[in-house]
């Protein structure tokens, strides 16, 4: 029979090419495809319902528009020679199509493309009640979906509308199919082989900086603004780091407790830290310009004022001093 010659035709492309590795998708690229479909006729047409077997093939536009053409065989179809059924023969017949898919998604291996189609077919059925040989022309619209299992290698189900432009009639056929797909923009692509770069001159690592820094507090005891032998300590740790990176600068910031005159606070605290500015200046040498001194009296506190505990963590001068190192 014509149609198991096509199909073995067809099929035994789709093994032979199926170790290939070299197929891919895009513009330019050719499928071709096997496929199985149910007819669904009108009643008036006084044919049963029957199976089409075909293949066909399909050439890219583009990456989503392919122009496609197939030609099928009808298998069990049966006319009524005689009003009424009472007389069935099987008959001959076939479906050619031309139509534009258009394709959603991306392409590439296991990927989902969904397409609609539109075009026409020419069906000639022989043998029918009607009129002896019954050719019709169909006009088509369709919908599915393709799955890619490989660049090359696909599964298809879709349905397709068929509107007679001779008789009026419609009709529907629903089936599935096999394909490959090879050739197109993708293939040529991946084909070229990019000429190594050549490899750029290793470039100096500049190492991050490191950012250290030197935090000071110190405590004074209640209304003085004397530095405790206890905090000379704390003092020098700040001295030998601005020694150590000459390029520093601080401030040193007096505060005071809540007790007292807003206005007397304030005096407090900048006689503290004028205080702890000496010891940094005279005793440990640090240059005068690079240490200036402030104070916000009550303003800033850290600790709650209502309390003796709290009272004597806000009597203090603060400082910092942070350098970069490599």
């Amino acid at each position: 029979m014509k149609l198991k010659n096509t199909l073995g035709v067809v099929i035994g492309s789709l093994l032979a090419s199926s170790s290939l590795s070299v197929l891919a998708q895009g513009q330019g690229a050719v499928e071709v495809e096997a496929f199985g479909k149910r007819s669904f006729t009108e009643s008036n047409r006084d044919v049963t319902n029957g199976n089409l077997f075909g293949a066909g093939v399909g050439y890219y536009l583009t990456d989503d528009v392919s122009l496609n053409l197939s030609h099928g065989v009808y298998e069990s179809i049966e006319a009524d020679l005689l009003p009424g059924g009472s007389n069935e023969k099987d008959i001959d017949g076939t479906l050619s199509t031309v139509e534009a898919l258009y394709h959603f998604g991306t392409p590439g291996a296991q990927s989902l493309r969904p397409y609609v189609s539109a075009g026409v077919g020419h069906q000639e059925l022989d043998n029918t009640r009607t009129r002896g040989q019954d050719k019709t022309t169909f006009a088509m619209v369709g919908a599915g979906a393709k799955y890619y299992f490989t660049e090359m290698f696909f599964a298809k189900a879709g349905v397709d509308v068929m509107h007679s432009l001779d008789t009026e009639n419609t009709e529907w056929q629903a089936g599935v199919g096999v394909g490959l797909n090879f050739g197109g923009s993708t293939q040529q692509v991946a084909q070229v082989e990019a000429a190594p770069e050549p490899m750029p001159e290793p470039m100096p690592v500049e190492e991050p900086a490191e950012v250290v820094r030197v935090e000071l507090d110190v405590k004074f005891d209640f209304d003085k603004a004397q530095v405790k032998e206890e905090s000379y300590g704390d003092i020098k740790s700040l001295a030998d780091f601005m020694n150590q990176y000459p390029q520093t600068n601080t401030t040193v910031e007096g505060h005071s407790d809540s007790v007292g005159t807003d206005a007397y606070n304030q005096g407090l605290s900048e006689k503290r830290a004028e205080a702890v500015r000496e010891v940094l200046v005279n005793q440990y040498g640090v240059e005068g310009q690079r240490v200036n001194s402030a104070g916000y009296g009550e303003t800033r506190p850290v600790a709650d004022n209502a309390t003796d505990s709290g009272r004597a963590i806000n009597r203090r001068v603060e400082a910092q001093v942070e350098a970069e190192t490599n």
